[in-house]
This record gives structure tokens, C-alpha cells and sequence, in this order.
């Protein structure tokens, strides 16, 4: 109760919940800068099988969608759901009710996407989801824009952490996400979640039970910053964690006022930051092989299981 209350504070009589601290009213039915009102809506429920191979596995993640988010990048490859324009609106008792069915289709795990903005109901939902059953591990799937704050809020509710390190550059985080304090707010929001999560765990089939991927989506023309990313990650942890480098970015139409960003990223570039990886010295590495970058991989949200 005392966690959920905490929860509770941070937004009511204006939102606090994220780094931004727009201070939105979103309880009285006002929408933040994450373009959704306190109000859960979610977009998808269902078994998702394109997530790193330790949390898909071959059963599949059990993903929730939820609508709005607190970057809303540029390049947003969920851009539907991430301006708050896909979704149905859930009540908490619903929320339970979805957990638990996923875990009935045999879910790995329960992946909350992009939950930071309905946290004060989620995280009650799990709980009571606990109470009739649930034992699963809970995925924390995050833009890496997180407050501490509201980070140990979630110690011993969140088993894996899933965030981004999008950038180190304040520049490009500025002009493609509007938050030039990024790279800072990201890295401490990280140390939180590996602090928590402590060394990583897994079962007999090799599916994360505890632990931190840090994913870095690399964009054309960016591999500069992507190999700061890379040295960042490795000089602070090692092999403490595991990181995903991805290649799948995929221009989307409401990019369409960045020329630099209405292209795919090119091999070559890829496999200079995945070559740097290996420079490194990293072994923790998830990397992406064969034709990932096509419009197939972003799911329907068609509120399927919602």
C-alpha cells in the first residue's frame, strides 16, 4: 500500500513521474508531454517473439503496449502507440486479468512496453496479479528516460530490465527526442536498474530470470555516437550486463522533416560498431543478422488481447 501511495504522489495534482516533470494534471483528464492522461490504455497484449533470444525464447515474451511515451523520438518505430494514438482504454482489474492470461499462453515472461506513464496502476495490478498467481518474471521495457526516483519505487517488482541507451550525445539527443539531458538522465536510470538487478540469471533454457539488456538502436549516420554508447556500457560494467545492438531501423513517414534519417542504416555501418563491440572486448552481445529492417517487425496494435 505504502508503494502504491508513492506511486500515487508522483502523480497527482501534477505529474512527476518522468524526467520531464511537465506537471500535467493527467488524473483530472489532461494529458502530459507523454500525450496520454493517467487513464491505463493499452494497444497489445499478446505472446511477441522479436525480442532479444533470452526474453522471447520459443514460447514467446508476453507483451503489453501500453499507448504514450515520455521521448517521443523522431525515428519512433512504434510511433502509433507512442503519440497516444492507438489504444483502448483498461481499468486496473483488467490489467491483473491480462497478466494472468498471458501467462496462461505460456508466456516466458510479462514485458511491460513503455509503462513509465501509467506506473500508479500497473504497478497495483501486478500486485494483485501476484496474489492469484502470477510467477513469472516481469520485463521492464524502457526508452532508458527514466527517474531514479521512480525506479526504486520498482525494486522487487521488476525482475529484467530492458532499456535503451540511445544516445551519448547530447546534441542528437536534443534534436531527436527533445531531451538534451539524455545521455546523463539514461546512464543514471541504468546504474539504478544494475544495482537492482544485480549479476545476471538464467534458467536451463537460457531465458533471462534476472538481469539488465541494454539495447542501442544504431541510426544512419550515427556510428560515432554509437561506438560512445558501446565504450560507455563496457567501461562501466564489463559483462555485467548484456547489450543488444540493433540494425533494424526503418524510416518511418513522420520522420520525414530529417533527410539524414529517410534511409536505412548501411551494412557497413553496422558492422563498424559491431566490430567495435568485439575491439572492446565485449561477449555479452546480442547482434542482429540477415534482413531486420522491414515494417513487419512493429507489431499490429489492434488491441489484440486487450
Amino acid at each position: 500500500m505504502e508503494r502504491t501511495e508513492a506511486f500515487g504522489a508522483l502523480v497527482r495534482g501534477g505529474c512527476r513521474l518522468c524526467p520531464r516533470e511537465c506537471g500535467a494534471d493527467r488524473e483530472a483528464g489532461s494529458t502530459g508531454f507523454c500525450g496520454v492522461t493517467a487513464q491505463p490504455t493499452a494497444a497489445r497484449a499478446a505472446l511477441h517473439y522479436w525480442e532479444e533470444p533470452c526474453i522471447s525464447g520459443k514460447e514467446g515474451s508476453g507483451a503489453v503496449f501500453f499507448s504514450g511515451c515520455t521521448l517521443r523520438c523522431v525515428f519512433c518505430q512504434n510511433y502509433e502507440i507512442a503519440a497516444g494514438r492507438a489504444g483502448r482504454p483498461v481499468s486496473g482489474e483488467r490489467l491483473a486479468e491480462i497478466f494472468l492470461e498471458l501467462q496462461e499462453k505460456g508466456a516466458n515472461n510479462l514485458n511491460l512496453v513503455t509503462a513509465t506513464q501509467f506506473l500508479p496502476s500497473v504497478v497495483p495490478a501486478l500486485l494483485r496479479a501476484r496474489k492469484r498467481g502470477l510467477s513469472i518474471p516481469v520485463v521492464y521495457n524502457s526508452g532508458g528516460y527514466e527517474k531514479t526516483e521512480t525506479l526504486r519505487l520498482l525494486e522487487g517488482i521488476v525482475d529484467v530490465w530492458l532499456p535503451d541507451l540511445k544516445y551519448r550525445s547530447s546534441e542528437l539527443a536534443a534534436r531527436y527526442s527533445r531531451a538534451a539531458d539524455y545521455p546523463e538522465v539514461a546512464a543514471e536510470a541504468i546504474r539504478e536498474m544494475a544495482r537492482q538487478a544485480g549479476e545476471p540469471v538464467f534458467d536451463g533454457r537460457g531465458l533471462m530470470q534476472r538481469g539488465v539488456v541494454v539495447r542501442h538502436l544504431v541510426l544512419p549516420g550515427c556510428v560515432r555516437d554509437s561506438k560512445d554508447v558501446l565504450e560507455h556500457l563496457w567501461d562501466t560494467y564489463g559483462d555485467r550486463i548484456y547489450v543488444s545492438v540493433m540494425s533494424q531501423y526503418t524510416p518511418r513517414p513522420h520522420a520525414a522533416a530529417y533527410p539524414e534519417l529517410a534511409r536505412r542504416v548501411t551494412e557497413e555501418e553496422y558492422e563498424e560498431v559491431v566490430d567495435y563491440a568485439r575491439f572492446l572486448g565485449m561477449k555479452n552481445v546480442y547482434i542482429q543478422e540477415g534482413e531486420c529492417a522491414k515494417e513487419s517487425f512493429i507489431p499490429a496494435f489492434d488491441c489484440e488481447g486487450v
